[in-house]
């Protein structure tokens, strides 16, 4: 009999285990049964061909309605070209060689399983030599795994096609043998679950579309309570650490610096203000995400919070992910504090601060001066890069933690600072984030995070247009993106050109898909060019910090037209003359990154405009977020959007289309129920057993739900 644990070699053979293990890191019988199918293909039905993105492996369940055999152009052989069709679009296939083998097998009308890497040819979708298997084949030994009116359809591989996962999927379950269930009797009666066995069972072979919705429901909830398990488990241990006491102070430098604002604080910011404020006077260690637009004023709400720490006599440090936003960040801060930020200054107020920068590229000098005010608490805010986290970094008394785009962050650098507190404490920690996140991925994702929301965008925020450039089926339009560039120019106004490289990288290897634009190139080809006169500047990571600098003053005080960089301006650059951007090879980035890219614009007066060019062929799915993005400028509703637009995937950490993920089933649009029964539950069990010694089966469901790599990167605080 077979168990979860087991190896597959034994049961598969070495050849068939080696081939999952190496396309789709699948070792044992349970990685293969969570290897669940990624969509149900109904015996008669076709299946959508729309969506398909260029270079994923798919697999379709669709009708040949085009068969056409020709010789080979320029070597001896034939090519057999076909169509396929859902019945709406269609879909080109070409074999090359064994023309007639095929031919015999793939007939007009025919319907079957076609599987292969999605390219492009002349504009259109193409599967070359893909893998096929005939549904009305007279192999009985091909129809087994057909035989009942629904039929699985997993995520595959090069090599390793659906049915073949099917057919091993189908050898294991025959052997199974049914363990103890990892999730309590309890727990299984409240909700009204199947065991795991019946579960497993119904997901992969289901006889009905009732069995198999009753066997999601249970393991959509092993998914949930796996990954609310962790972190239960992290802010258990968060809560361990005491945190400093920072009430309000009354006539302190946060009451000074409100007297001074030159506007008046949005409800939103008010109420968020308001719970932070409540969240640092307690000795429980805050642990706040605070979401919210570009724009929206996230950094006067943590510039706030940072100051009511100072009142208390306490250090504030602000993590950025970039040397060019740690610096506009530290110059922001001084700006808005003005007298207030000059401690030991001349003409300082009498209850000042000091400002601090630390990176990683400051001169010999400037770092030890940097480290001297951190160490001996004369600065009161120290904002920096991931030079902070550093060892060699020490603080007098730091009270608070503000990690700015903590999606640039993982987590195991957010938590490097939460040791540094004084006297065995850990410091009051607030995330913040301008790419929306809907509550249920909240949840999930920062799931040890309590969130809070700015929605409400100060007065003087201009709108801004997005219109998508085709420039595969309409060439001409890129001539017109230059010149709208050239007429914001000759306006006064300023332009972005966003490059997905930078353009001094060593070639790629891969040679099926044209590399990246770079920055160096476009820049250079603009200036001699359709932007030729205007001037240009450069910017990217790779520069000096001093040239980096330059430039961005440069640009900001309008000696520049255009600017031509990489996403380093992604965050926290604020130039309210720049009108324009134009972002090319859009469909290289992704719908977060889009809607961050052209929140650079329309900061001021003049409504802003955005431009995104791509190649990307119409009917993919990467055009389908591309139109996402220009349908609306509602971070809210656009992160919906494209959660909804791709597949569910590794919420914990990257992992490649096809690989083993963290989330499988369940949806972080959809079982919002789900997952806050689930994060209810594994709260109550955490409280009363923080390891999980007492529940064995929960502890393994963790581990082979979530790999061990991702629970110890998550467990690390």
């Amino acid at each position: 009999m077979t168990v979860l644990s087991d190896k597959l070699t034994s049961l598969l053979g070495r050849k068939t285990a080696t081939a999952l293990g190496e396309a789709l890191d699948i070792h044992t019988v349970g990685d293969l049964l969570r290897h669940y199918p990624r969509r149900y293909a109904e015996r008669g039905e076709l299946t959508d061909i729309a969506g398909l993105e260029i270079g994923e492996h798919a697999t379709v369940l669709a009708r040949i309605e085009k068969v056409n055999k020709r010789r080979m152009r320029n070597k001896p052989g034939w090519i057999l070209e076909m169509t396929i069709t859902d019945g709406h679009r269609r879909l080109e296939c070409a074999f090359f060689g064994n023309a007639h083998q095929r031919e015999r097998e793939l007939r007009l009308g025919k319907t079957g399983l076609f599987a292969g890497k999605v390219t492009a040819f002349r504009n259109k979708l193409q599967l070359a030599n893909p893998e096929y298997q005939m549904l009305d084949s007279s192999d009985d030994s091909t129809m087994d795994d057909f035989l009942g009116a629904i039929i699985p359809v997993y995520p595959a591989a090069q090599g390793v096609p659906s049915w073949s996962i099917a057919r091993c999927v189908r050898q294991v379950l025959d052997t199974l043998e049914r363990e103890p269930d990892p999730m309590p009797q309890e727990l299984l009666r409240r909700n009204g679950f199947i065991d795991l066995f019946d579960a497993l069972h119904n997901i992969h072979r289901p006889k009905d579309h009732a069995a198999r919705e009753t066997a999601e429901r249970r393991l959509k909830w092993d998914e949930a309570m796996a990954i609310q398990l962790i972190f239960a488990q992290r802010r258990f241990s968060t809560v361990s650490r005491p945190a400093p006491a920072c009430p309000p102070k009354q006539g302190g430098i946060l009451e000074s610096f409100d007297r001074r604002l030159p506007f008046d604080l949005t409800s939103g910011q008010r109420v968020v203000g308001e719970h932070i404020a409540t969240d640092l006077s307690g000795e429980h260690p805050m642990n706040r995400l605070l979401q919210g637009e570009v724009g929206s004023g996230k950094t006067v709400v943590a510039l706030r919070a940072m100051l009511q720490v100072v009142d208390a006599g306490r250090q504030a440090a602000m993590l950025a992910p970039t040397e060019v936003l740690a610096a506009q960040h530290a110059r922001s801060l001084r700006e808005m504090l003005g007298e207030l930020g000059q401690a030991g200054e001349l003409g300082a107020a009498e209850d000042a601060t000091r400002v601090t920068l630390l990176t990683g590229s400051l001169s010999a000098k400037e770092r030890k001066q940097a480290l001297l005010d951190a160490a001996s608490g004369a600065a009161g805010i120290v904002v920096g890069t991931h030079a902070l986290i550093q060892d060699t970094v020490s603080f007098a008394d730091l009270g608070f933690v503000v990690v700015d785009e903590q999606h640039r962050f993982g987590v195991e650098q957010r938590d490097a600072l939460r040791t540094r507190g004084a006297d065995g404490t850990s410091p009051h920690v607030l995330v913040m984030t301008a790419t929306p996140i809907p509550r249920t991925v909240a949840m999930t994702v920062y799931g040890d995070l309590e969130t809070s929301a700015l929605r409400v965008m100060p007065v003087g925020r201009s709108p801004i247009s997005t219109t998508v450039v085709p420039v595969a089926e309409k060439p001409a339009w890129l001539d017109r993106v230059w010149q709208r560039v050239r007429e914001e120019a000759e306006k006064g106004h300023q332009a972005y050109v966003v490059c997905p490289r930078i353009g001094d990288e060593p070639p790629s290897d891969k040679s099926d898909k044209r590399p990246p634009l770079a920055v160096l190139d476009v820049a250079a080809e603009l200036e001699a060019g359709p932007l030729e006169g205007l001037g240009v500047g450069v910017l990217h990571g790779r520069l000096a910090a001093d040239e980096k600098d330059a430039v961005m003053r440069a640009f900001a005080a309008g000696k520049l037209d255009v600017l031509v960089a990489t996403t380093v301006i992604e965050v926290g650059v604020n130039v309210p003359n720049a009108t324009a951007m134009v972002i090319m090879d859009a469909d290289r980035f992704g719908v977060s990154q889009l809607h961050q890219l052209r929140g650079r614009v329309g900061r001021g007066d003049v409504p802003g405009l955005c431009l995104l060019v791509t190649e990307a062929i119409d009917g993919t799915s990467t055009r389908e977020r591309l139109a996402a993005v220009e349908s609306t400028t509602d971070g809210f509703e656009l992160s919906r959007l494209d959660l909804e637009l791709r597949r569910e995937g590794d919420i914990l950490g990257a992992a490649q289309s096809g690989k083993r993920s963290s989330l499988k089933l369940l949806s972080l649009l959809r079982d919002e129920d789900t997952i806050a029964e689930a994060r209810s539950r594994a709260q109550e069990i955490v409280a009363d057993d923080p390891s999980l010694a007492a529940h064995p089966g929960l502890a393994r469901l963790v581990s082979s739900v979530v790999d061990d790599d991702r629970v110890e990167y998550l467990e690390k605080s």
